[in-house]
C-alpha cells in the first residue's frame, strides 16, 4: 500500500509543480527566490501559494476503511471515517522557505482553513498543522537570513521532510479516535514525506535552473546593447539623420542578428537595414501603424506577428518587431524597431530597450553639446565639456566588464551614470544648486570611478547639515574632483585618497576637496586661478579658473576658490561663500526635483 500510495502521491505533485511554475514569471516571484520580496508583495504571494495548496488538497487520495480513491478535482466532501493524503503541504512549505513568515501563515492558513472546511477525522489538526508549515518554514527562512544564491536544494529537502515530520505528529496529538489515527500515519507518513520533500526540492532547483537561463539571457541583451552603446558614441553625436541611423542601424544588426533593424524620426524612414528593405525605403513616410503608436503612446510596443506590424505593404515578409521611442529629453524624435522572427527567436525587448534608453541618452547629449557650442559664456562652455568621450567609454567598459562578475553592481553603476548625464544636462537650465544637489551630482561621478578603481580609491565626506542648504553655481564641486582624480592622483602609486568637507563658521560656508596626489608645482599654482592662460593646454587650470570666475561674478569678491598643495604630499581646493549666500537659499531647494 505504501508504494502505490508514494507513486499516486509523486504524480500529484507533478502536476502542482508544474502549474506553480505559472509563478516563475511573475517578477515578484523572482525577487522572492532571491530573499528581496517586497512588503506588500508577501500578502498576494501568500495567497497564490495557499491556492495551489488548496489546489494540492482536492489532488489528494482519500483515505478510508474501505481503501485508497483518487479525491474529486472540486467539491470534494469526507466522512468521518475519511482522511487524505496530499501534496497541499509543497506549496505551504516553499511559501515560507522562500518568502519567510508572513507569506507562508497565509499561505498555509488559507490552505489549512480549506482542508478543515472539507471534513474527515483528521481536518482539525492537519488545518493547525498546515498552518505552522508555514509559519516554522518562514522562520527557518529568516534563520539563514537573506538568500544571495537562492534557497539550497538542499535545505529545502531537509526543512520539507522535517516540516512533514511535525504534520504527523500534530495528527497523533489531536485528532480522534487515537487508533485510526495512528493507523493513518502509518499508512501515509512515508509516501508524503519523501513525495512532499522531493517536489519541495524539484521545484527549487527547477525553477532556480530557469530563472538563472533567464538571467543569463538578459545579461546577453545587456552586453549587446553595451557594445552597440559603445560604438555608436561617435556615430550619434551630430544627432539623428539619415547617415547616423543607417550606421548605426547595420552596426545594430551585424551585433544581435536580427531580421531587420530600422531607425525613424516621427514621420519618415531614416534606414532600414535587413529584410523588408526593398519597401521600407529611407525617405518615405513610415508604413507601419506599430510605429506610429509607438510615437503617439511614447511607450514601447510590441508586435507579437505580422497581422500586428500592420504594415501597407501587401507582401512584406516582416513577422513581428519590438518599437521602442527615442527621445532627446522628454521629446520623442523618432523610434528604434528591431525585426525579428518569432519562431526562432524570443522576443528581443530588453535588448531593443537597453538600446533605445542608451540612444536616448546619446541623442539628448547630443543635443546638448549643440546647445552648448551656442551658449554666450566661454565658462559654461568648458565645464560642460568636462564629460570628455573617454569618461564615457571608461565607465561603458567598467560595465561591460562587471556584467559578466556582478551584474546587480553593473546595474547600479549604469544607474549612476544616467543621473550624472542627466544632473550634467539639467546645468544649463539652472544658475543655482544647493549644496546637497551638488554633493549627489559629485556622488554619482564619483561611484562610476570608484567601480572603475575599485580599492584602490576611497572617498569619505564630511559634510555638516547647515551647509547643504547654500547656494553655488552648478558644476561646482565636479569639475574640482575631477581634477583632483585625473591630474592629482595621476601617477601615485599609494593607494588614492579624497576627502571632501563641508562646514559653516564664522559667517563663512567653505567646502574643500583633498586629495594625497602628487600636488602642484608652486610655480603653476600662482597662476592656477588668476591666469589661466598660463596653464594654456591645460583643462584643469581652465576649469578651476571659471568656477572661479563663476563664484566671483554671482557672490562677489568675498567668494571664490583657494588652493593648498604640497607636491609629493596632496592638494586641498576650498570653495568660499559668504554667509548672505547662505541665507538667500533656494526656491527651487524647496523642491529637490529643481525647476
Amino acid at each position: 500500500m505504501p508504494v502505490n500510495l508514494l507513486i499516486m502521491l509523486v504524480e500529484r505533485v507533478g502536476v502542482l509543480i508544474a502549474l506553480a511554475f505559472l509563478l516563475t514569471r511573475s517578477a515578484a516571484f523572482r525577487r522572492m527566490m532571491e530573499g528581496r520580496v517586497r512588503r506588500g508583495e508577501r500578502v498576494w504571494l501568500g495567497l497564490a501559494f495557499g491556492l495551489f495548496g488548496v489546489l494540492g488538497t482536492y489532488t489528494g487520495v482519500v483515505i478510508s476503511p474501505e481503501g485508497v480513491a483518487p479525491a474529486a478535482l472540486v467539491g470534494t466532501t469526507l466522512l468521518p471515517e475519511e482522511a487524505i493524503a496530499n501534496s497541499r503541504a509543497v506549496a505551504v512549505i516553499l511559501a515560507g522557505l522562500m518568502g519567510g513568515p508572513v507569506t507562508g501563515l497565509i499561505a498555509g492558513a488559507l490552505a489549512g482553513g480549506h482542508r478543515m472546511l472539507i471534513g474527515g477525522f483528521t481536518g482539525l489538526a492537519c488545518a493547525i498543522a498546515t498552518a505552522a508549515q508555514g509559519l516554522v518554514g518562514g522562520m527557518l527562512r529568516h534563520m539563514q537570513g537573506r538568500m544571495h544564491g537562492g534557497l539550497p536544494p538542499g535545505r529545502a529537502l531537509l526543512a520539507a521532510g522535517l516540516l512533514e515530520i511535525m504534520q504527523m505528529v500534530v495528527i497523533l496529538l489531536i485528532a480522534r479516535p487515537y487508533a485510526p489515527a495512528l493507523a493513518l500515519v502509518r499508512m501515509i507518513a512515508l509516501p508524503m514525506i519523501v513525495a512532499n520533500s522531493l517536489g519541495v526540492a524539484f521545484f527549487v532547483v527547477a525553477a532556480r535552473v530557469i530563472l538563472d537561463a533567464e538571467a543569463a539571457k538578459e545579461a546577453d541583451a545587456a552586453r549587446k546593447a553595451l557594445v552597440v552603446a559603445t560604438q555608436t558614441l561617435p556615430i550619434l553625436e551630430q544627432g539623428l539623420s539619415r547617415d547616423s541611423a543607417l550606421e548605426a542601424a547595420r552596426l545594430i544588426r551585424s551585433v544581435t542578428g536580427v531580421s531587420a533593424v530600422a531607425l525613424t524620426d516621427t514621420e519618415r524612414i531614416l534606414a532600414h537595414v535587413g529584410v523588408g528593405d526593398d519597401h521600407h525605403r529611407p525617405g518615405e513616410r513610415v508604413l507601419t501603424a506599430v510605429t506610429r503608436r509607438a510615437i503617439q503612446e511614447d511607450r514601447t510596443q510590441v508586435a507579437a506577428d505580422a497581422a500586428a506590424i500592420e504594415c501597407r505593404h501587401p507582401h512584406c515578409p516582416l513577422q513581428a518587431a519590438v518599437v521602442v521611442p527615442l527621445h532627446e529629453g522628454d521629446q520623442v524624435v523618432g523610434t528604434l524597431k528591431l525585426y525579428f522572427n518569432p519562431e526562432r527567436s524570443r522576443t528581443p525587448q530588453e535588448l531593443a530597450e537597453g538600446l533605445g534608453y542608451h540612444f536616448s541618452t546619446q541623442l539628448t547629449l547630443a543635443r546638448a553639446q549643440r546647445q552648448a557650442a551656442l551658449l554666450d559664456k566661454a565658462e559654461i562652455r568648458a565645464l560642460q565639456a568636462q564629460i570628455q568621450p573617454h569618461f564615457l567609454f571608461n565607465a561603458l567598459n567598467t560595465v561591460m566588464a562587471l556584467i559578466r562578475l556582478d551584474a546587480e553592481k553593473a546595474r547600479e553603476v549604469l544607474g549612476h551614470l544616467a543621473d550624472f548625464l542627466r544632473r550634467n544636462l539639467q546645468s544649463t537650465q539652472e544658475e543655482t544648486v544647493s549644496l546637497a544637489r551638488e554633493i549627489e551630482h559629485v556622488r554619482n561621478y564619483l561611484a562610476v570611478e570608484e567601480a572603475r578603481f575599485g580599492d584602490r580609491l576611497t572617498v569619505t565626506y564630511s559634510l555638516e547639515p547647515d551647509a547643504l542648504s547654500v547656494p553655488l553655481p552648478p558644476l561646482t564641486l565636479q569639475p574640482i574632483v575631477e581634477n583632483a582624480l585625473v591630474h592629482g592622483l595621476k601617477g601615485v602609486q599609494r593607494p588614492w585618497r579624497i576627502a571632501i568637507r563641508a562646514e559653516a563658521a564664522d559667517g563663512q560656508v567653505e567646502i574643500s576637496v583633498s586629495d594625497n596626489g602628487c600636488g602642484i608645482d608652486p610655480d603653476r599654482l600662482a597662476t592656477l586661478i588668476d591666469r589661466p592662460a598660463a596653464a594654456r593646454g591645460r583643462q584643469s587650470g581652465l576649469a578651476l579658473h571659471n568656477v572661479h570666475e563663476r563664484l566671483q561674478g554671482l557672490f562677489g569678491s568675498g567668494a571664490g576658490l583657494t588652493i593648498a598643495s604640497r607636491p609629493g604630499e596632496g592638494t586641498t581646493v576650498t570653495v568660499r561663500l559668504p554667509a548672505a549666500a547662505q541665507q538667500e537659499g533656494l526656491h527651487d531647494d524647496q523642491d529637490p526635483g529643481g525647476r
